[in-house]
């Protein structure tokens, strides 16, 4: 891999979302460079879903202006995309120099290094649909920001709007807004994979409010929509398949799957309930409306879809 194709692009964090995006930019002919705080001899994700040896590791501390200079004065990647950082809400709370770090000041050095230098990139931040108060458990770009003591959607609100700051400035940069996006690659404690997995096992669940309604996708699918976005002039979007499911819905139909009646399997843990929890939030299908006009993108896999791909997946 060298820097002279003109189609190089960085990934900022090697984690699930990176890995999927890693594999949509490779068959669109790209070179990609991820990177990471530590550089590692295997790459999980990436040997899943065998590309680590199409993809260009790089060691970067996105804290230090002078390595983000370096890299990019080294590669010139003309899409940059920061899907680093600490996405617990939970662990926020008594992370909060990390989530801060992760979340918004790394992302203001790219911004800050890209307007100094001039250099001619877009930039992806991706966000989190938490930083939005829902009507009616519908959130759309134009939702009121919500206003929380949470560190990690604290964090968010604030690269959001700086991400609008530097775009004001005339820089090439967007938000993108993720609700939950799934896969076999999550860890198993996200709810849909630990659901999906025990069913497989035949095993009982802890789970906290199973009434709670969120907006599922599926991450090979939705890397597809970013990459569509990487031609629209810069904005900011909200990726989701505009549905929503509730955690009983997704218990009832795994277990269903294998004959198991869900009741006899689930037990609420009072310690995995949050407070103040928002009941429902899902993305409205307006969100990506301008992917369909222009490209006749949106996304197909959801609700039902994706617990029968989790469940063929992790067998």
């Amino acid at each position: 891999m060298t820097s002279i194709n003109p189609k190089t692009a960085l990934i900022t964090g090697s984690g699930v979302l990176g890995a999927y995006l890693s594999k949509v930019l490779i068959k669109r002919k790209y070179d990609v460079l991820v990177s990471s705080r530590y550089k590692k001899k295997i790459y999980k994700n990436y040997k899943y879903l065998k590309i680590q040896n199409k993809v260009k590791f790089l060691k970067l501390n996105v804290l230090s202006k002078k390595n983000i200079s370096s890299l990019l004065k080294r590669y010139n990647p003309k899409l940059i995309f920061y899907l680093s950082g600490q996405s617990s809400l939970v662990k926020s709370i008594y992370l909060k120099k990390s989530t801060y770090n992760s979340n918004f000041l790394g992302a203001k050095n790219f911004l800050e290094i890209i307007k100094s230098k001039k250099l001619n990139t877009k930039f992806f931040k991706s966000n989190s649909g938490y930083i939005f108060s829902p009507n009616k458990g519908v959130i759309t770009i134009k939702s009121k920001l919500k206003k929380t003591k949470n560190p990690y959607i604290r964090d968010q609100i604030n690269s959001y709007k700086l991400v609008k700051k530097f775009r004001n400035l005339g820089l090439k940069c967007y938000s993108i807004i993720f609700l939950q996006v799934e896969s076999p690659l999550r860890k198993n404690d996200f709810l849909i994979k630990k659901i999906c997995s025990n069913a497989n096992k035949r095993k009982s669940i802890l789970v906290g409010n199973i009434n709670t309604i969120r907006d599922y996708s599926w991450a090979p699918e939705i890397m597809n929509g970013v990459y569509y976005l990487t031609y629209l002039p810069p904005m900011d979007l909200i990726l989701s398949s505009g549905r929503g499911m509730s955690g009983k819905s997704i218990l009832k139909y795994a277990y269903r799957k294998k004959n198991l009646d869900y009741r006899k399997f689930y037990k609420i843990d009072k310690k995995l309930k949050r407070d103040k929890e928002v009941i429902k939030l899902v993305g409205s299908l307006k969100n990506t409306n301008i992917l369909y006009k222009k490209f006749n993108w949106r996304p197909k896999i959801f609700g039902k879809k994706i617990i029968v791909k989790m469940i063929n997946s992790i067998r």
